[in-house]
């Protein structure tokens, strides 16, 4: 009898020290904080790969960010050779696209004022203020599902985020749609915490030009052409003319789609500028997926594979004509 109690007592020693080692999510969510309050800054490598489109698109993303506010994100796609960079310095907000020598720069909030998958304080962010999120805990990770902070795409409402338990370091993101079908996944390879920068790391001339070493400016092509490319979400409106114009030595084609709501999409082959000029936009940066555009009050512009895209409307809200430019991406038949 004495044998057993012991082993009974044993038993519940054993199930109590099993269940110190779980951490509730109120636990975890704190050392994220506490974590972010400390951190200098990090490096990170990942992966990530789009379907949105009727192929996976898959680039490679190099994060710098120094505490608190300089970002340099690094998106490549090697088969498409498309290359462009977010940066974030005491000037203001940066898009560069280093083939072109053309960079953008906004007055904006980002990368606050939205979900950023590849952005590990972004992620703490969601994971902090989704007072909803579920929580699991496996022998290696932590797992949260969070409702996503995307002010103009509904399209894209949840998302999986999964932690390293040995320094809540990022695993892998997965952004869903409403039917919990992940359209981003974004793996990390590598993520290094409190590193150093140089003292210009986040300066725009430099990025710019040293980009351009890894993937140099484009030859200007003359003649040569482009393949229309059509969009694909478009509910009830349909192409009423399609137009073709010679401007500025280059052709233009506008497609002009019309119903209960109607938008024109022009498409024309992208300028290399001589002279590298920051353009000042009156609006915000917007992630399509394949590239990144620019979103004033009623259009959104983006340049891809050395096309340049503008879409306007004065019906459309700005979610859905997000949603329409995404979906041109990789469509060229009608």
């Amino acid at each position: 009898m004495k044998k057993m109690v012991m082993l009974f007592a044993g038993i519940l020693l054993l199930l109590a020290l099993s269940a110190c080692g779980q951490k509730s999510q109120g636990d975890v969510v704190s050392d994220l904080n506490e974590k972010l309050g400390e951190m200098k800054g990090y490096k990170a490598n990942a992966k990530m790969t789009l379907k949105m489109g009727t192929e996976p698109q898959v680039y490679t993303v190099e994060i710098w960010h120094k505490n608190p506010s300089f970002y340099r994100v690094n998106l490549k796609n090697d088969e498409k050779d498309q290359s462009q960079m977010i940066l974030k310095n005491n000037d203001g907000v940066y898009v560069l696209t280093p083939a072109l020598n053309k960079s953008f720069k906004f007055q904006s909030e980002w990368p606050e004022n939205s979900s950023q998958a590849y952005l590990y304080e972004s992620l703490v962010k969601d994971i902090t203020e989704d007072k909803s999120a579920t929580y699991k805990e496996t022998d290696k990770h932590y797992v949260f599902e969070t409702k996503t902070r995307y002010q103009n795409n509904k399209m894209l409402p949840f998302q999986e985020i999964t932690l390293n338990k040995k320094d809540l370091s990022p695993v892998s993101v997965k952004v869903m749609d409403p039917d919990k079908t992940a359209l981003v996944l974004v793996e990390f390879s590598k993520v290094k915490f409190d590193t150093s920068f140089d003292k210009d790391a986040f300066d725009m001339k430099k990025n710019m030009t040293s980009a351009q070493l890894e993937a140099p400016v484009m030859a200007e092509v003359e003649d040569e052409g482009f393949a229309v490319k059509y969009p694909s979400n478009l509910n009830d409106m349909n192409l009423t003319e399609e137009k073709k114009i010679t401007a500025n030595g280059g052709d233009r084609v506008i497609l002009t789609y019309e119903g209960p709501t109607s938008f024109t999409l022009v498409q024309e082959k992208a300028k290399v500028v001589q002279t590298s000029v920051s353009t000042n936009v009156n609006g915000e940066p917007v992630d399509l997926g394949f590239t990144v555009g620019a979103m004033t009050g009623n259009t959104v512009s983006w340049t891809f594979e050395g096309v340049d895209y503008m879409l306007a409307s004065k019906d459309l809200t700005q979610e859905k004509m997000i949603e329409i430019a995404r979906s041109v991406g990789g469509n060229s038949v009608k």
